[in-house]
């Protein structure tokens, strides 16, 4: 992973005193639709990639597969425009609420949820 110290900042002390990362130093990251709740991927972030997440607001998110850095979007066009960066009470996932533009997933589907459903909701209960 690309050292925070390498670029010249760091992510803020007191955020990064609050994460606790996997073992190889990562957190969740799950963007979420910011005006309809929709939840639309899940992603991994380390301390520089939450930094850069942060000062710019386009999501940043660390690739295990490539061992780097990448902006939502950029080879895409389908971008995120972060609106809000929330941790969660455990301190080990952030949610961003983002403004989507175009598909979330790789695949060209709205979202990373959309193909394989492992059980529906429920007809006639009481919960609908």
């Amino acid at each position: 992973m690309t050292s925070s110290a390498s670029q010249g900042e760091a992510l803020d002390p007191a955020i990064a005193a609050r994460l606790k990362r996997n073992g190889d130093g990562l957190i969740a990251a799950v963007a979420q639709q910011h005006d309809t709740g929709r939840v639309l991927m899940m992603a991994w972030m380390d301390d520089e990639a939450l930094r850069l997440t942060l000062r710019d607001r386009r999501a940043t998110y660390y690739s295990r597969s490539r061992a780097r850095h990448w902006v939502k979007g950029e080879s895409s066009g389908h971008t995120q425009h972060v609106r809000e960066v929330r941790l969660d009470c455990d301190g080990d996932t952030v949610l961003l609420l983002v403004e989507q533009h175009g598909a979330a997933c790789h695949t060209g589907a709205p979202d990373c949820f959309e193909s394989d459903v492992l059980l529906s909701p429920e007809v006639g209960t009481a919960a609908e």
